[in-house]
């Protein structure tokens, strides 16, 4: 079903058509949704994509607090993270890759990669006060029980420790044996 975007952040036809399928089964046997699911996923993108309060929502979306708990439905049943997941394979078998990453890349800002899709696996958010290399373990644990990627490329700054660590206790994935 085809329509007009009103805000940058709305979803294209395209996506729509990939998103949806992806979206958890509303309840059974409960009331009928009242809002159509695009509308409420193009206001959940409105706020995420702006930065704004969820009060702030304009007027021509559902109501904010609809939008708000189809959010935490979703965020509970680690929809976005599914989501993320399958359309992360769809992009690799497209462009003729393995459907699974098999390398990433670890940095605490941001990372510019030549050979790579540049698509996001894990990320991690720790105060700033936190070293790289104390941070390493949480965002290799995060890494290793999302998917089987076989090599990590780091700066400097994971040096030490980390690595150490890595090669002991997350070489057993079973993604990882050859």
């Amino acid at each position: 079903m085809s329509r007009q975007r009103r805000y940058p952040s709305d979803l294209t036809d395209v996506q729509w058509a990939l998103v949806a399928p992806l979206l958890p089964a509303p309840k059974r046997g409960g009331r009928p949704e009242k809002h159509p699911r695009r509308s409420v996923v193009d206001g959940i993108l409105h706020v995420v994509r702006t930065g704004g309060a969820w009060r702030y929502l304009p007027s021509d979306f559902p109501p904010w607090q609809t939008v708000y708990w189809h959010f935490k439905q979703w965020e509970e049943a680690k929809a976005t993270e599914t989501m993320l997941a399958a359309l992360r394979v769809q992009v690799h078998v497209q462009q003729g890759r393995n459907p699974e990453p098999s390398a990433g890349i670890i940095d605490s800002q941001s990372v510019k990669g030549a050979d790579t899709v540049g698509l996001l696996i894990v990320v991690v958010v720790l105060a700033a006060s936190v070293q790289d290399r104390d941070g390493a373990k949480t965002t290799l644990l995060s890494l290793y029980l999302t998917a089987p990627v076989r090599y990590v490329y780091a700066d400097a700054g994971f040096a030490g420790k980390p690595v150490g660590w890595a090669t002991t206790i997350l070489a057993d994935h079973p993604a990882h044996r050859a």
